[in-house]
């Protein structure tokens, strides 16, 4: 029996190690990892999805709650607030805390990557997305609970480390100094033709490549590829030299995973989340440089195109 444990525990290990190592992890790692009793699932679907069903012993910390208001939902909470959800939650720093979204398409991966990159930011350090979401742990034919997660109030008083965060004012003064300016959006809204409703234009940044979050995935999924293939993707940007890479796109949504993909994944230093991204940016009360602005004939044509899509009951993040 001795020799049975021994053997099972090094079978074992090594799939925790993997674990805890990645900043992402399959069903079974995080089913492994449950069992450790040493994780915090931290599902951020909305409250009545939770309610139905959720990994066991996960907390709710719906999407909304992480962001900022209608007028600019890329904007980060204050952090009072953010420490008030943390506490909630029992976060601690060093707590293994794994991220759990329903797993529908690309653009739902965008809310844990950017829950990932707020808690990094707070100063988290050891922090993972279950990749493919809930939807990827019933596949796998793990069970699901509907009874709420539990977890005791912590004291963390997390600080804002802003290393992987880009302000206007940074990005300003970027143009045209070499940074790499990473338009995460679908190519209408790069090539001036889409926008978000609370943008006040259209366009993209100056010298932006476009390099649309959705290529991560395979056509249709939810799970981010394997490493091979997301670097093959990400070899579309030019070598970053010492200069940073700034990912944006309307809100900071999509532009979360093409953070998460680089930094996290990748290992590209210097990559940084531009929070309020094109929304911001356009909100700015003067004028800031664009490009790809489309002519006033244009832009009255696209305009009728977005109140066309807006009233279809689509928003874009």
């Amino acid at each position: 029996m001795r020799k049975f444990l021994l053997l099972l525990g090094l079978a074992v290990l090594p799939l925790l190690a993997r674990a805890a190592a990645s900043p992402l992890v399959t069903p079974a790692e995080l089913q492994a990892l449950l069992k450790t009793g040493e994780v915090r699932v931290v599902d951020v679907r909305e409250e009545q999805a939770y309610a139905l069903q959720h990994v066991p012993g996960a907390v709710s910390a719906p999407y909304g709650d992480w962001r900022g208001p209608d007028s600019n939902p890329g904007e980060v909470p204050p952090l009072a607030e953010l420490t008030d959800l943390v506490q909630g939650l029992g976060l601690t720093p060093d707590l293994r805390t794994v991220i759990v979204y329903t797993g529908t398409d690309s653009t739902d991966f965008g809310s844990a990557a950017r829950v990932y990159w707020t808690l990094k930011s707070l100063g988290a350090q050891n922090l993972a997305i279950l990749n493919g979401g809930l939807a990827a742990w019933k596949r796998a034919g793990l069970p699901v609970a509907s009874q709420p997660g539990q977890a005791g109030r912590s004291a963390w008083q997390p600080r804002w480390d802003g290393r992987w965060t880009a302000t206007r004012a940074q990005v300003r003064g970027d143009l045209g100094h070499g940074a790499v300016l990473v338009d995460s959006r679908p190519a209408p809204f790069f090539q001036g033709r889409m926008k978000h409703g609370a943008a006040r234009a259209l366009g993209t940044l100056p010298g932006a490549i476009n390099l649309d979050s959705d290529l991560f995935f395979e056509p249709g999924a939810a799970a981010l590829m394997d490493r091979a293939a997301l670097a093959t993707e990400a070899d579309a940007l030019p070598a970053q030299g010492h200069q940073p890479t700034v990912a944006f796109c309307n809100t900071g949504h999509w532009a979360a995973t093409d953070w998460f993909v680089l930094s996290e994944v990748l290992g590209r230093p210097g990559v940084q989340l531009y929070p309020g991204s094109m929304v911001d940016w356009t909100q700015s009360p003067e004028p800031l440089p664009m490009a790809n602005e489309p002519t006033r004939w244009a832009q009255l044509r696209y305009q009728w195109m977005n109140w066309s899509h807006r009233n279809l009951g689509t928003q874009a993040p």
